[in-house]
């Protein structure tokens, strides 16, 4: 059928198929896999794409694995050629200097061959395997210094072969893993979520034909990236500078800067990153395919939602680095954090860029940390080995319409929170206490999302324990005359100890919020906290009782109303109420001040 054919119906009714196709295998990924970073957390992302490497459709799932995985399937197509694929092949792929995201991220591709053996396209699942082997339990070793630290390294190689299992590479990595068992069930996991969207793409095709398919979604590319050049051609020309800063790598205690100049020419941005600070010695390097992700990924938030989100709408976008700088890791460096700390920092440091120019859409700061908590042991319960990656929500920046929002995960992960209960009957600790941290959101006219505090109690007679937090030492910026939000912290109150101590002094390590394969013991309890969000707008314009609100919700303390909004909050024992005339008094000395 010629592309002029096919009506925008159709094209609606093909795209809605395609992406329903990604849906279905995130919920089989829900269903069947074994660890919580995959069924609670929805750490994973599903993906079609033509027999060209193209996106073709992708679901609701883990941003900033959706940026990268265009890099990475185009690199194994390349690599292993397109004559290379039989049908029932499945190829595994975890290689961060072949265009892929940190270690644990793992893509599986399956091609998908049409009745008539011609080669289609491709599936694909690219989801974070909880441990991988290196140096610390949850493969997420803060102080790491090279790739070979942080786990097993995979090229683009087959699993499957002809649908058959490829025993010698699955031993190899059984054989690396902590937790065998549940890297087998995940992966087997992934490869179930590729059969289904096998077979729904077929039925398509045989409901359409294959080439009514490939033109419709060469159609639906196309319109992707008008509608993103559009929305881009409505920010002015001109070259936009921003800069901001990791607080260390993990191995030296300096900060680290990310350094952007953005150009908008016409309906493309330039994003040049080459001024960014040299390869960092710790994990903190962001791969080309993370710095790309982030990229995409922020400008997704600065445009409008419904654009399709296929391979069209990331052409407008074009991103420069140079190799061997912090966005842009080279072998041997290391990258685990790249993808959960630096990943959100560059959303920021775009949203920032543009700013001044997009007002209506930007927003604060968020907390760009994915609070990384990572532990492993023998299991008191069971005798067996366990590991676990735990990550918790941030506050998010606030907008020019509305406050930021509450723990919500970081930009790039978009992953659910793993509940208590979960938490609590699966591994050997208790949750003792779970809230927000009042006063965490960065005052403003909108006030930044707040962020979390969790304690947990050891249950278990030796737990090995790793960090990754950033955001302790340069708190997410407001914008707009917004405050920043508040900082992050791990802090431990060992057995006996009557008050909470950073790991430096109470353990010895020396970075407080970075740190790997600390052994904590039975009663020892340990603190979590995570960022807020940036501020919006004046605090001193923040409407009197919105601020009384946030004092009854318990997400602005007395004090904290009248510090930082000039609110005089009252209390007679059963409620809240607001001194007007104080108010005034204070709101208008410190206009009167600012104005000096």
């Amino acid at each position: 059928m010629p592309e002029h054919t096919i009506d925008p119906v159709l094209l609606s009714i093909i795209d809605n198929h395609l992406v329903n196709i990604c849906r279905e295998m995130g919920i089989a990924m829900i269903r069947t896999s074994y660890s919580t970073i995959f069924n609670e957390g929805l750490d994973f992302s599903c993906v079609v794409f033509d027999r060209d490497g193209e996106m073709m459709a992708q679901a609701e799932f883990c941003p900033a694995m959706l940026g990268a995985i265009n890099f990475t399937v185009k690199w194994t197509i390349e690599e292993l050629g397109l004559d290379g694929f039989d049908p029932g092949d499945v190829v595994i792929h975890n290689d961060p200097y072949r265009g892929g995201c940190h270690m644990p991220e793992h893509m599986v591709l399956k091609p998908v061959f049409a009745t008539d053996g011609d080669l289609f396209g491709f599936v694909a699942n690219i989801g974070h395997i909880a441990d991988i082997g290196g140096m610390a339990p949850g493969s997420f070793a803060a102080n790491a210094t090279e790739v070979y630290q942080e786990g097993l390294r995979l090229p683009p190689v087959k699993i499957m072969r002809r649908g058959e299992p490829v025993t010698d590479i699955w031993n190899i990595i059984m054989a690396n893993h902590r937790t065998p068992r549940n890297s087998r069930g995940d992966i087997n996991a992934m490869i179930g979520s590729l059969n289904i969207a096998e077979r729904r793409l077929l039925k398509l095709m045989d409901k359409y034909g294959k080439d009514t398919l490939r033109a419709a979604s060469k159609q639906l590319m196309d319109h992707s990236e008008r509608w993103m050049r559009a929305e881009i051609a409505r920010i002015p020309n001109g070259e936009y500078y921003f800069e901001d800063c990791m607080d260390n790598d993990g191995v030296e205690d300096r900060p680290f800067w990310i350094r952007l100049s953005l150009t908008v020419a016409d309906d493309e941005i330039i994003a040049d990153y080459s001024a960014s600070d040299p390869q960092a010695r710790g994990p903190i390097n962001a791969t080309y395919g993370v710095t790309a992700s982030a990229t995409y990924n922020a400008m997704f938030h600065l445009t409008d939602k419904n654009i399709p989100r296929n391979a069209g709408c990331y052409r407008p976008i074009k991103i420069i680095t140079k190799p061997g700088t912090i966005v842009h890791v080279v072998h041997p460096g290391p990258s685990v954090a790249g993808n959960t700390e630096t990943h959100p920092r560059i959303v920021d440091t775009v949203i920032g860029a543009l700013a001044p120019t997009l007002p209506d859409r930007a927003a604060g700061a968020h907390g760009a940390t994915g609070a990384n908590f990572l532990f492993g042991g023998i299991h008191p319960e069971t005798g067996d080995f366990y590991t676990n990656y735990h990550f918790e929500g941030v506050g998010w920046g606030a907008r020019a319409f509305a406050d930021g929002n509450n723990v919500v995960n970081i930009a790039n992960g978009n992953c659910r929170n793993n509940p208590v209960e979960i938490f609590d009957h699966r591994y050997p600790f208790r949750n003792l206490s779970y809230c927000m941290i009042q006063d965490s959101g960065g005052p403003g006219r909108y006030r930044g999302g707040l962020g979390t505090e969790r304690i947990v109690e050891v249950l278990a007679p030796e737990i090995i324990v790793s960090a990754l937090f950033d955001r302790s030492d340069v708190p997410p910026w407001g914008v707009f005359g917004g405050r920043p939000g508040g900082t992050s912290e791990i802090f431990i109150k060992k057995k006996g100890d009557t008050e909470f101590r950073p790991f430096t002094t109470a353990c010895g390590v020396p970075i407080a919020t970075k740190f790997s394969n600390v052994i904590v013991s039975t009663g020892d309890q340990i603190r979590l906290r995570t960022p807020g969000g940036g501020g919006y707008g004046d605090p001193l314009k923040r409407d009197v009782e919105q601020v009384l609100e946030d004092v009854r919700e318990g997400y602005v303390s007395v004090e904290g109303a009248e510090r930082d909004y000039g609110v005089r909050v009252v209390s007679d024992g059963h409620a809240y109420t607001v001194d007007r005339e104080a108010t005034a008094r204070l709101r208008a000395g410190r206009q009167v001040v600012a104005a000096h």
